[in-house]
């Protein structure tokens, strides 16, 4: 039975009259076929081959081949590769046609002509030329390769010798490279061990699958080179330390962090500064740095020291910081005042009347807040500050770093580009640590505060930044206030001014209940006329009162009442001739033996207190003030305190008048405890309500 046809193009082979021809063209009802053997050429009726019996299609063409030669699958080979290829494409076109190139009109060589020699001649003629060129070619091949070149186009002529990817572990046996690579696997998250236990693992798991002697062990050093190898090409790591920086990585497809506005990604976390400062213990410790950085214009919004064991409200003040604008200094330059820089002064300056005297550093208001899982970030006091403020929090998953990436890179520019000429710094690793580095520190916290904060206008924010590119003029590298300066055009200025309820508001918060003597908690009390007509359960659930207090002024709280908040001083401040920190409070308490009054106790605790302070303010019992002040040259803290007072107050000083953190001074006795009094009286008492008067 005939096999039904479709379609015939030229080019086809066919089988017709008991031989093998080629369709050479066809011509509306004729067609014109082109024997194999001898090169006859009929003209025949298309109907009348179609409708023989012995009539099929050999080597059809297949379909969606073009008839224009393709050579783009050719561009990734290497030139000698690709030369080759195409040399074979004239071959083979040679034999079949008897030209080389598209130009049929020109006689072909000798030994080619189709109307003078068959294809089986013609294919002995081409083996015979490249086997004299050199190249050892046979019929055989010469067929097998018109068959791949008729398959495949050019690149079934491509030499798959040449081209086939080359095994990553060489010529190692499969079985040595599948035992190491399910040895790695057995020991991801367990502990480092060396290569020669990892080598004796390989040969057990060898001769339980294939039996003693079966498979060999490569050499030491062969099987250390493959054990790498094998690590690399299958993403598995050697060591402990490798597998959890390989776990901690993010899923494929990476995608950048990428924002297009002032605060619209703010990122926030804490780490410890790689400088020695003076405690006012006298002791030398590592400060711990809580910093913000805008994604979008790469500004450091607000960074704060404090010793080590930042606090929420560390964290809460920072994230109002970055809404304030930063105050000048009286003893900074005045090139560094937002006036003198290229900030839009003028136009920020007729709507929000902070900006007058302040520094040029940005004031963005963040939208979303990008945190870790440090428990200061995640205090209910943080939280609270930031849902007061409006800014939405999106926490981190656990260790990924990479997820806050861009304040992470700020941390280690601060690294390299101030902390190493600080004077006492301490490498960024154990390793690079000096022998004498407690010996070279000579600054104390608020000093070094004054150097980063002078640093992050001058040195920062001055900066030219590979990522920041203006938005049209893609070329133009820009630093983070010229970023600032050309995105505020964009999306604006909204000045946000916080009220001394607003700062009230970001202080630490607990529940406690109004009684007739007042509020107690810490063993302290607090009462004022602003509590009568409230000494009673509250309306809620657990009838307390919310009250909100400062870790640095613990001499007075603040309690939300029905018609705002009320103000409700220690009972006891009259005894107490100097300011105080919570840190102070909590040593007295420990050394101060318990008494069965309750009242009494604390009146006992405050003149402890009182006692306390007053040889901290003369000198006696501690050492600090005086270890401190006999460096060359060096400011104290209270030497810092006189000048401030002296002078007048910037206006926009919220930042720099907030108190340190509790927790720089070990406090084992007194005279430990004198040098930390020492440090409460150094610094400004942080005052809400004054300090909104000045907005």
């Amino acid at each position: 039975m005939k096999r039904p046809v479709d379609v015939v193009e030229v080019g086809d082979r066919i089988r017709f009259d008991g031989g093998v021809h080629v369709l050479a063209g066809l011509d509306g009802p004729r067609c014109r076929l082109v024997a194999e053997e001898g090169s006859r050429v009929q003209v025949l009726l298309l109907t009348q081959v179609l409708g023989a019996q012995d009539f099929a299609v050999l080597e059809p063409r297949r379909p969606g081949r073009s008839r224009v030669p393709v050579h783009g699958p050719l561009d990734g080979l290497e030139p000698a590769v690709r030369e080759k290829a195409l040399a074979w494409e004239r071959h083979i076109l040679e034999v079949e046609t008897g030209h080389i190139g598209p130009h049929r009109d020109w006689p072909s060589r000798p030994g080619y002509d189709p109307a003078v020699y068959g294809l089986a001649e013609r294919e002995a003629t081409k083996a015979a030329e490249l086997t004299a060129a050199g190249e050892q070619v046979s019929v055989a091949t010469v067929r097998r390769m018109r068959a791949r070149y008729r398959e495949q186009g050019v690149w079934g002529l491509v030499d798959g010798r040449l081209t086939r990817e080359r095994s990553a572990f060489g010529r190692a046996d499969p079985r040595v490279v599948a035992a190491i690579k399910r040895a790695l696997e057995e020991q991801q998250g367990r502990s480092t061990g060396t290569l020669s236990r990892l080598r004796r693992q390989v040969g057990w798991l060898l001769e339980d699958a294939h039996g003693p002697g079966t498979v060999a062990v490569p050499p030491v050093a062969t099987f250390n080179r493959l054990v790498r190898s094998v690590a690399e090409q299958e993403q598995l790591a050697l060591t402990a330390a490798g597998h959890r920086r390989r776990a901690s990585r993010p899923v494929p497809v990476f995608t950048p962090t990428v924002a297009t506005l002032p605060g619209e990604l703010v990122m926030m976390d804490s780490t410890l500064l790689d400088v020695m400062v003076m405690c006012e213990d006298g002791q030398a410790r590592r400060p711990e740095l809580t910093m913000a950085v805008d994604v979008a214009t790469r500004s450091i919004t607000a960074a704060v020291l404090r010793p080590k064991g930042t606090k929420a409200v560390d964290a809460a003040v920072l994230l109002a910081q970055t809404l304030v604008p930063q105050s000048m200094r009286p003893d900074w330059p005045e090139y560094l005042s937002m006036a003198a820089s290229i900030i839009p002064y003028t136009r920020l300056a007729s709507i929000d009347a902070r900006v007058q005297g302040a520094a040029a550093r940005p004031v963005i208001r963040p939208s979303t807040v990008v945190i870790d899982q440090g428990k200061v970030f995640v205090s209910r006091c943080f939280l609270a500050a930031a849902e007061h403020l409006g800014i939405s929090v999106q926490p981190c998953p656990p260790a990924s770093g990479y997820a806050k990436g861009h304040v992470e890179r700020g941390f280690g520019a601060i690294g390299t580009l101030f902390a190493q000429y600080v004077a006492g710094y301490t490498g960024n690793h154990l390793a690079a640590r000096g022998s004498s580095v407690e010996d070279e520190a000579c600054w104390t916290l608020p000093q070094l505060q004054d150097l980063l904060d002078e640093w992050i206008v001058c040195g920062w924010q001055e900066r030219r930044h590979e990522r920041l590119r203006h938005p049209l003029m893609p070329r133009l590298t820009l630093t983070p206030n010229e970023m600032w300066a050309a995105l505020t055009g964009i999306a604006g200025h909204v000045p946000v001014p916080l009220t001394g309820a607003d700062w009230t508001e970001l202080l630490p918060s607990r529940r406690c209940a109004i009684t007739d003597e007042g509020i107690r908690f810490e063993h302290r009390t607090y009462d004022g006329p602003a509590l009568n007509g409230h000494r009673h359960p509250s309306t809620a659930a657990d009838g307390k009162w919310e009250v909100h207090h400062n870790p640095y002024e613990p001499w007075r709280c603040w309690v939300r009442l029905p018609d705002g908040w009320a103000q409700a001083d220690w009972i006891h401040r009259g005894l107490v001739s100097q300011p105080f920190t919570d840190t102070t409070w909590r040593h007295i308490r420990s050394v101060v033996a318990r008494r069965a009054d309750r009242a009494e106790h604390e009146e006992h605790l405050a003149r402890r207190l009182d006692e306390l302070l007053r040889r901290a303010h003369t000198g006696a019992g501690g050492s600090s003030a005086a270890g401190i002040a006999s460096v060359p040259g060096q400011r104290t803290g209270a030497t810092r305190t006189r000048r401030r007072t002296a002078d007048t107050d910037p206006p926009n000083g919220a930042a720099e008048q907030l108190p340190p953190a509790d927790g720089d001074t070990c406090i084992t006795s007194d005279s430990d405890a004198a040098g930390a009094a020492v440090s409460a009286r150094a610094w400004n008492i942080f005052d809400a309500h004054q300090e909104a008067q000045q907005w």
